[in-house]
């Protein structure tokens, strides 16, 4: 692999729903707003997509939806994990066959695999379908760790390509690329640590903030690119009270509210997922107007 297989802004998509049913035709007006405001790849059926709730048909069909807006634009990264392997594995094959371009799998929540059952997992998903795999290691909702031991075995897998690093660990993206190689595509998994993830090695983000601000967070990191510091510590002030508003309470909850600000969807969720509280709308709103998106 010559450089990274992903970088730069990646939106962690959220699900409009109305009436109880994913609203197909808003979500994917959402997908080509993204494509055209500069999100480098897109990541439908993520926690922030809310898949948890989403049955096995819904979710099919929302990577579906996307692929047909993405395809031959940006990538599509389509969350396909699960702590059942056997479901991981169907999810995967699925992406494949839809024409995804990548999978995102989390580590097995609840069940607490050992780092070899999370080795033996990524293993089983890899070897049952043919496309590149992203590991999405968020110790907070999946309770488990995988070690940068454990991910520099899984790297030695041809079709394992990178990792969605959501530990808010600064040091793991410089202990990663010295345990795999500068290739392995670090992306990370909280917003609010971009700059100094980038400044260790890492390559992006997989961005809950860029569903409201996919301008600011592409520029941000074409900003990097350009070792443009100043405009990425301009951007980067401008950004920060919206991506800890956005976590005030769980996430996707005050994302969906900042959506529906912008009019991007309904502010709808599905149980046991509610509304944010009108403190929290108050916060979202606040932040929203300080980076520029509202008045």
């Amino acid at each position: 692999m010559s450089g990274p297989m992903f970088e730069g802004s990646i939106t962690a998509l959220i699900t409009p729903f109305e009436n109880g049913r994913v609203d197909e035709a808003a979500f994917q007006k959402f997908v080509q707003w993204q494509i055209d405001q500069g999100t480098e790849a897109v990541v439908p059926c993520g926690t922030t997509g809310e898949s948890p709730t989403l049955s096995h048909e819904e979710q099919h069909r929302v990577t579906e939806l996307c692929v047909e807006v993405a395809k031959g634009q940006v990538p599509v990264i389509a969350g396909t994990g699960s702590n059942s392997t056997a479901e991981a594995v169907s999810l995967t094959r699925h992406a494949k066959q839809a024409g995804a371009d990548a999978a995102l799998v989390v580590t097995p929540y609840y069940n607490k695999p050992t780092q070899e059952g999370l080795y033996q997992h990524y293993k089983a998903i890899h070897d049952a379908a043919e496309i590149p795999i992203v590991i999405y290691n968020i110790p907070g909702r999946s309770i488990v760790d995988m070690s940068v031991q454990t991910m520099a075995r899984l790297a030695a897998l041809p079709n394992i390509v990178g990792v969605k690093d959501a530990t808010a660990d600064l040091t793991r993206p410089a202990r990663t690329r010295a345990a795999i190689d500068a290739d392995f595509t670090q992306l990370s998994g909280e917003d609010a640590t971009i700059v100094p993830f980038l400044a260790q090695g890492g390559h992006g983000c997989i961005s809950v903030t860029a569903n409201v601000a996919p301008r600011h967070c592409a520029d941000l990191h074409d900003a990097w690119r350009r070792r443009d510091f100043d405009t990425v510590a301009r951007i980067n002030d401008r950004l920060m009270p919206l991506h800890e508003a956005l976590f005030v309470e769980s996430s996707p909850g005050p994302i969906k509210y900042a959506a529906s600000q912008l009019g991007l969807c309904q502010n709808r969720l599905r149980l046991p997922m509610v509304c944010v509280t009108a403190e929290t709308e108050n916060k979202v709103r606040d932040a929203m107007t300080h980076a520029g998106l509202i008045n």
